[in-house]
This record gives C-alpha cells, structure tokens and sequence, in this order.
C-alpha cells in the first residue's frame, strides 16, 4: 500500500513538474517572439528614419547652397544685383480692374475641327 502511495506521489510529482517546466518553456517562446517582433518594429522604423535623415541631409545641402540663399534674397527681401532691373506687378485684382473686357458676344461660333482643316488648307 505504502508502495502504491509513493509510486502514485512520485507520477503526480513527475507530472507537475513536467507541466511546470512545459508552461515555462511556452513562456519563454512567447517572450522570445515578442523580443523578435520588436526587434523587427525598430528595424523598420529605424530604416524609416535612417531615410529620412538623407531626405533631411539633402535639404540642408540645398538650404545652405549660395543659390538657394540668392533665391530667397531675391524673392523674399526683394534685393537685386547691381544693374538689374527689377519690375514689380500690380496683384491679380488690380490687374483684372485695368484689364480690358471682352464681351461674351463677341466670341467667335465655335466650328467642328474638321471644319478648321477645311478652312485651314483652302
């Protein structure tokens, strides 16, 4: 009987100690490929801002280039060089008020364009 008993402990040990280290090891897997997904997440993001870092570097090429920095002279603060001319336009309303109206009655009747290769060849 007392040998039936500890046969019987010693496979209910067995057995929970071997679920233990099952669940154990399943836990392990599971943190394993979350550290693997992560790692597979910054990769990419970090690709994503090694990209944008050349983007960045090119701009500031082309930021700091003498002649990005005449343009924005010239267009934003309005200098010249010497001997330039430099014209300076009325806004578009302004431009419409002085410019000359044509009436819609005026318009010539529009013709089939086998009609202009007519008219354009005779």
């Amino acid at each position: 009987m007392k040998n039936k008993i500890v046969n019987i402990m010693g496979l209910v040990g067995g057995i929970a100690i071997f679920i233990g280290l099952t669940s154990s090891l399943i836990k392990s897997i599971k943190r394993i490929r979350m550290g693997d997904d992560l790692i597979k997440k910054t990769a990419v993001k970090l690709e994503k801002l090694n990209e944008e870092n050349k983007k960045l570097a090119l701009q500031a090429e082309v930021v700091q280039s003498e002649e990005f920095m005449e343009k924005q002279l010239r267009n934003k603060l309005g200098l010249a060089k010497e001997g330039e001319i430099i014209l300076v336009l009325p806004e578009a309303d302004i431009l419409r008020k002085l410019s000359p109206i044509v009436p819609k009655d005026e318009e010539a009747p529009l013709k089939p364009n086998w009609q202009k290769w007519i008219d354009l060849f005779i």
